[in-house]
């Protein structure tokens, strides 16, 4: 029979006991799962994922020598902006590339523009007004200026009123960058637009599983599941465990 001595002498990693013994066996074989689990699928990610640009990508390399050179007609530049402000709409942006990208855009709108410019300049310096002036996003005026702004902008654009890039618009426009593209900003938006818009994509992000990206289900789901399976199977071992301990 098991001596009962050290039943009360708690250590995981020199257990003394039978009992303790087997629960940590248990709680390392657990614990690898769930970690093979998490970074094995990472790190498969990483091995079958391919370089995949975004169609705004593709459409911005066609462009982007004409547009460096001074050569870009409005056809390009149009090009050039929707796919500029196709990062600024993004959720999270680093300060400096945003401040390249904001040049980027707000010159080239005013590349494309001849009689309106004046107009076009008032509806961005009003609504720049309004913004240092703190106002609700709620107030009247600070909408009235916003949604100028971005009409205007958008028609320029051909953006179409559901497109969730207008919303952007107004605040990617900035009156202090219209007047030159600077050539440390054209380096830096080329590094930017690689940077947001190309992903590595393989068949684990391309696939669809009840409606969601399977590496998306996978994560947020399945892991979760897992998680709540593998604590069930060690309540379940743990109560055998001591049952078997009780009947030695």
């Amino acid at each position: 029979m098991e001596n009962n001595q050290n039943d009360y002498h708690v250590s995981f990693f020199k257990p003394v006991s039978t009992r303790a013994r087997k629960n940590r066996n248990m709680t390392v074989w657990l614990v690898a799962i769930w970690a093979v689990a998490i970074f094995g699928f990472q790190i498969l990610l990483k091995i079958i994922g391919k370089p995949t640009p975004e169609p705004a990508h593709t459409e911005f390399i066609q462009v982007w020598d004409n547009v460096q050179s001074g050569n870009a007609d409005n056809q390009d530049m149009k090009v050039f902006s929707n796919s500029v402000l196709q990062v600024l709409a993004k959720v999270y942006i680093k300060a400096e590339h945003k401040a390249a990208l904001e040049n980027a855009f707000s010159w080239s709108i005013f590349q494309m523009v001849e009689e309106e410019d004046e107009q076009l300049l008032g509806y961005v310096q009003d609504f720049e007004r309004v913004m240092n002036q703190n106002l609700s996003i709620l107030d009247s005026e600070y909408l009235s200026a916003k949604l100028a702004l971005e009409v205007n902008v958008a028609s320029l654009l051909d953006i179409a009123a559901e497109d969730v890039r207008r919303a952007a618009i107004p605040f990617s426009i900035k009156n202090q960058a219209i007047g030159q593209f600077t050539d440390e900003n054209k380096a830096t938006v080329a590094s930017a637009m690689d940077l947001y818009l190309i992903h590595n994509r393989s068949v684990l992000t391309d696939t669809r599983f009840l409606g969601f990206p399977f590496h998306y289900f996978y994560t947020a789901v399945f892991l979760l599941c897992l998680f709540i399976g593998l604590c069930w199977i060690y309540c379940v071992r743990t109560d055998k465990i001591e049952m078997e301990h009780l009947m030695s």
